[in-house]
């Protein structure tokens, strides 16, 4: 159960089409699981040109995954009109990441009207069956959406 509220009451929608609307997040393929306030899960499945020569996720896209994740969980508390950006981000890589999917999952560690920190845990494997592969912390700048 998540220990945050949302001020908008649309924000699954909003992270949702912000985030899938971008264009690195079209690129890379993947979709949302579970979205609630103050967390975010963020499903890439396997395609051969997110691995490396070994046939596992590369690292990098790790990274990205764990960067969108985070700034998903962060987004999810952002008031109507709200945006955030990255300003942070460390991925730490703990075993190679092999299966049919990565997910990603964000939960907000402490949240501020300017800025938001978020943790993320990668995970690697099939649907039943995943292994830890990483672990990032993301720090994201909130702001008023420009017109």
């Amino acid at each position: 159960m998540t220990r945050f509220q949302a001020s908008n009451p649309d924000f699954a929608r909003v992270v949702r089409d912000t985030v899938l609307g971008m264009p690195a997040a079209k690129h890379l393929g993947f979709h949302f699981g579970d979205l609630a306030p103050g967390e975010a899960e963020i499903i890439q499945p396997y395609r051969p040109e997110l691995a490396q020569l070994a046939g596992h996720f590369q690292g990098g896209i790790l990274g990205a995954l764990a960067d969108f994740a985070g700034g998903s969980a962060a987004g999810t508390l952002l008031p109507e009109g709200w945006m955030n950006m990255t300003i942070d981000y460390t991925v730490k890589i703990l075993a190679p990441a092999r299966g049919e999917q990565v997910v990603a999952r964000g939960r907000v560690l402490k949240t501020g009207k300017h800025v938001t920190v978020a943790t993320v845990d990668v995970l690697a494997g099939d649907a039943d069956q995943q292994k830890l592969s990483a672990t990032a912390l993301v720090t994201m700048q909130n702001m008023p959406v420009a017109v």
